[in-house]
C-alpha cells in the first residue's frame, strides 16, 4: 500500500508547480486544494472504461487537480480501484508524490464486486451475512448500511481498492436519504457512534478527515423529516471528538437547477436563519459540489443564455460553482480525453471574483 496522505507542504507545492491559474487553489484546514475536482461515479462496469477513467484522473491531476472523489459502490468498486491505479502510476512515474493529492471515498451503500462474477445478493450474503458483518435489518431497502462492523468493513476494502495506507476523507454516504425508517433521534444517536468510529481510524491514521455525502438532507426546508441541521452535526462531532475532531466537510448536489443550497435560510445558526454555504462558512466546513452540470442536462440550458461568456458551456456551469461564496470545489465526472482538456480549460482562467459573481447572478435571476 502507498504510504502518507495530503500534506501542508505536499498539496502547497502541487499548487506552486501547477501550469494552472495560481487563484484555482484555496487554502482549507491546513491544505491547498484545487478549486475543481475529478468525480468517478458515472460508467459501465468494463474494462475499456476502466482505461478511460484511469487516463481521465492521470490527465486531470497532471493539469492541476489534486482533488479526486470516489465511492466503494461507483462502478461497484472499480472506481476505486482506478483512482488507485492512476495515483500509482503517477507516483511510480515520478509526477506526483502521495502528499500532493486529497483523495476521498464514501461507504455506506451495499455493493457487490463488479469483478466477481456473483449474483448481488449471493456477494452480500457470503461476504456479509455468512461473516456476521450484517443481520437482519441492518441493510435499509435503499441498500444503505450504517452499522459499525458495516463501515469498518467497507473501510478496509476501500483502503484495498485504493490501494492508500491512509484515506484523506472518508464520508458517509447518503445517510439520511438512505435510512428513512429511523427517526432523527435514532439517527443521531447512531450517528454518534459512527463519529467515534471514524475518530478512532483516524487515531490509527487510516483517514485523516471525515463528513457527509448527502442528496437533500441540508437542502430541504426544516419542516421535512429528513432535515439535518449542520449547527447540531458540528456540535456532535465536537462532543465526540474536542475542537480537533475531524469532520471537516461536507459533499451536497449544487448547480443552476439545484441551488438550495446557495438560495435558501433553512440553517439555524444561533438565534439567525443561514443558508446551507452561509453556515458552512460559519462553521468553517469545506464544500464539494457534485453534478455541477447535472449530468450533462443542463449544458443545452446554458448554451441558450447570453448572460455566459464565449467558454464552453461546462467551463460556464464549473466556473459558476466554483464562484460561488462557500464552495470550495465541484466535482466533475470526465472519462473521454476530448471532455478532460474541455473541462480543464477552467484551470487556466481565474474564477469569477465577487463583483463578477453577483453581477452575473443578478442577470441570471432578473435582478432578484
Amino acid at each position: 500500500m502507498i504510504q502518507g496522505f495530503a500534506t501542508t507542504e505536499g498539496t502547497s507545492n502541487f499548487a506552486t508547480k501547477s501550469t494552472a491559474h495560481k487563484d484555482n487553489f484555496r487554502k482549507i484546514h491546513d491544505l491547498t486544494l484545487s478549486n475543481i475536482g475529478i468525480g468517478t461515479y458515472l460508467g459501465n462496469q468494463d474494462l475499456e472504461t476502466d482505461r478511460q477513467q484511469k487516463n481521465a484522473i492521470k490527465q486531470s491531476i497532471l493539469q492541476g487537480i489534486n482533488v479526486i472523489d470516489t465511492a466503494i459502490n461507483y462502478r461497484a468498486q472499480k472506481s476505486e480501484r482506478t483512482v488507485g491505479k492512476a495515483i500509482s502510476e503517477l507516483i511510480e512515474d515520478g509526477r506526483i508524490a502521495r502528499d500532493q493529492v486529497f483523495v476521498s471515498t464514501k461507504n455506506g451503500y451495499v455493493t457487490n464486486d463488479a469483478d466477481m462474477p456473483e449474483d448481488f445478493m449471493q456477494y452480500v450474503m457470503k461476504e456479509f451475512g455468512r461473516k456476521g458483518i450484517v443481520k437482519e435489518g441492518d441493510i435499509s431497502a435503499q441498500y444503505n448500511c450504517i452499522t459499525i462492523p458495516f463501515l469498518e468493513d467497507q473501510l478496509a476494502r476501500s483502503k484495498k481498492n485504493l490501494g492508500l495506507d491512509c484515506i484523506d476523507l472518508m464520508y458517509l454516504h447518503n445517510a439520511v436519504e438512505g435510512q428513512p425508517q429511523m427517526s432523527h433521534d435514532e439517527f443521531i444517536a447512531q450517528l454518534k457512534n459512527i463519529f467515534e468510529f471514524f475518530e478512532t481510524k483516524r487515531k490509527e491514521q487510516s483517514i485523516r478527515f471525515y463528513g457527509l455525502a448527502t442528496w437533500e438532507c441540508f437542502r430541504v426546508s426544516k419542516d421535512k423529516p429528513d432535515f439535518l441541521s449542520l449547527a447540531q452535526v458540528v456540535d456532535l462531532a465536537k462532543e465526540v471528538g474536542g475542537s480537533d475532531h475531524g469532520f471537516r466537510f461536507i459533499q451536497l448536489p449544487y448547480n443552476f437547477s439545484f441551488d438550495q443550497a446557495f438560495m435558501q435560510k433553512n440553517q439555524p445558526v444561533g438565534s439567525t436563519q443561514m443558508t446551507f454555504l452561509e453556515s458552512a462558512i460559519h462553521h468553517n466546513i469545506g464544500v464539494f459540489t457534485s453534478v455541477p452540470l447535472m449530468q450533462g442536462k443542463l449544458l443545452e440550458w446554458i448554451k441558450s443564455r447570453p448572460e455566459f461568456s464565449d467558454s464552453s458551456p461546462s467551463v460556464n456551469a464549473l466556473q459558476f460553482v466554483r464562484s460561488t461564496p462557500g464552495v470550495l470545489a465541484p466535482l466533475i465526472g470526465q472519462k473521454s480525453e476530448s471532455h478532460v482538456e474541455e473541462n480543464m480549460q477552467a484551470l487556466k482562467i481565474p474564477p469569477y471574483s465577487e463583483h463578477e459573481f453577483s453581477s452575473l447572478l443578478k442577470k441570471l435571476t432578473g435582478g432578484v
